[in-house]
């Protein structure tokens, strides 16, 4: 066996990229096929879901550990950027948004964010523009919540605030 390269203990939340943020709640050992594997069971609450990974395959799918205030602090930034807006067709730009929220990269997320996001005074957005800001902004807000030990809907409130003060100076130069 080749030597772990990432090791998580029991406690630590860790981002999963096709879930988003989870805890470590159990190192266990299981007889699988004849063979032992020592496997993370992650759970995710907002899911109600318990994953259970191969500590040999951890690195292999991408799960880490949260990001660091650095990356943190850059995903922040983002947010209060100009939003890109391609004039491709909806169907290419939401693969690309979903490939972006599940690649767990929390700059890539931010960047979805903000690039779907629509302050008060701002058109409607349609429902599944609607659907992708949210799964963003909730990945997005349980990496921060967990980051600055607080709850979901006080990062999500953190997150919105930089959107809305951020978005007035977008709206006047196109408008």
């Amino acid at each position: 066996m080749a030597a772990k390269a990432l090791s998580f203990d029991v406690g630590d939340y860790v981002v999963y990229p096709k879930h988003g943020v989870g805890r470590v709640i159990e190192l266990q050992k299981e007889q699988i096929a004849g063979m032992e594997l020592e496997l993370y069971v992650l759970r995710f609450e907002k899911e109600r879901m318990t994953l259970r990974v191969p500590t040999n395959k951890a690195e292999g799918v991408g799960m880490r550990k949260l990001s660091s205030n650095k990356t943190l602090e850059e995903s922040m930034e983002t947010l209060k950027g100009k939003p890109k807006v391609k004039r491709t067709m909806w169907s290419r730009r939401a693969q690309e948004y979903e490939a972006k929220i599940n690649s767990g990269d929390l700059v890539s997320i931010a960047e979805v964010t903000r690039d779907l996001f629509r302050a008060d005074d701002q058109p409607e957005q349609s429902y599944s523009e609607r659907q992708i800001f949210e799964a963003a902004s909730s990945r997005l807000a349980r990496e921060l919540a967990a980051m600055e030990e607080t709850d979901e809907p006080t990062a999500l409130k953190k997150i919105l605030r930089i959107l809305n003060e951020a978005a007035p100076k977008y709206a006047k130069v196109e408008g």
